[in-house]
């Protein structure tokens, strides 16, 4: 996986991954030509209607959700490898076991999701007095790594970017935040130029770190092709997208929306055609 995605990089191709809720968006997303695929709770809940934050919320199992997950959609769709968003928090889990079925579900590695990286604050501080920070995230990659697992995680700061360098991330996403956009999206965000800003930081963190890692960026107000577009333009060395929302979730909004409007439209007027042509 990695030797093709390097080779991509090096043809001066992006590097695109996506966000799967549903096994009809992991068919649609691998028909479009993405090259990874993560499954993780937040997936199910935006697919449900759903803000992408219920993902960090006690709704639920996450690893439980992503066992769920992993038939229906490594069975939707014929060559992209698809990823499992663990939640290396979990104090119910047995780290080496979970990874072990990881692989035999026919799940090509792991990103740390749920995560407490998008949590500030006086909670965040709490979890991490408290044994539950972003060091176990860390520890989950170290460990899929040494599994020889495909490790793709999230991560907020020049500091999570050199640990999970240090860790064996191969892949690294720098995320801004929450998707912006749509009914469920966040309406706060940095802006553009400030993500690209965080992006080289974080990037030149990792670098120094491991100087193969592939960098990629995702989220905050980063939800379409042109801001995606842009963000490549201005920042140095990044390799690439990886959307969720706007892979999948604002895509659908905007289809349904429209499509149903068309329908509207259309049978709207032949209805009052056709009453007129009968009166």
């Amino acid at each position: 996986m990695l030797k093709s995605l390097r080779a991509k990089i090096d043809s001066g191709q992006a590097v695109l991954g996506g966000g799967a809720g549903s096994g009809l968006s992991a068919k649609a997303q691998e028909l479009g030509g993405v090259d990874l695929l993560v499954i993780y709770n937040s997936g199910r809940y935006r697919m449900a209607g759903r803000g992408s934050l219920a993902g960090l919320l006690a709704f639920g199992n996450a690893n439980d959700v992503v066992r769920e997950m992993a038939a229906e959609i490594v069975g939707a769709v014929k060559t992209t490898p698809v990823l499992a968003g663990l939640n290396g928090t979990d104090p119910f889990m047995n780290r080496q076991r979970l990874l072990r079925e990881v692989r035999d579900l026919g799940l090509a590695g792991v990103q740390n999701f749920p995560t407490v990286g998008l949590i500030d604050g006086t909670f965040r501080q709490n979890l991490e007095e408290t044994g539950m920070g972003y060091g176990l995230e860390v520890d989950l990659i170290r460990a899929a790594a040494v599994e020889g697992l495909l490790t793709t995680p999230y991560v907020f700061s020049t500091e999570d970017a050199a640990a999970m360098a240090e860790a064996g991330a191969d892949i690294v996403v720098c995320h801004l935040g929450l998707t912006t956009g749509g009914t469920i999206g966040a309406e706060t965000s940095r802006t553009l130029d400030e993500c690209v800003t965080a992006i080289d930081a974080w990037a030149a963190a990792a670098r120094e770190v491991r100087d193969d890692v592939i960098v990629l960026c995702h989220g905050g107000p980063i939800a379409d092709p042109e801001a995606a577009g842009y963000v490549l333009e201005q920042t140095d060395g990044v390799h690439g997208f990886y959307g969720a929302s706007s892979m999948e979730r604002l895509p659908v909004e905007m289809a349904i929306s429209e499509q149903v409007r068309a329908f509207a439209r259309r049978l709207h007027r032949d209805h009052i055609g056709g009453m007129g042509g009968t009166s």
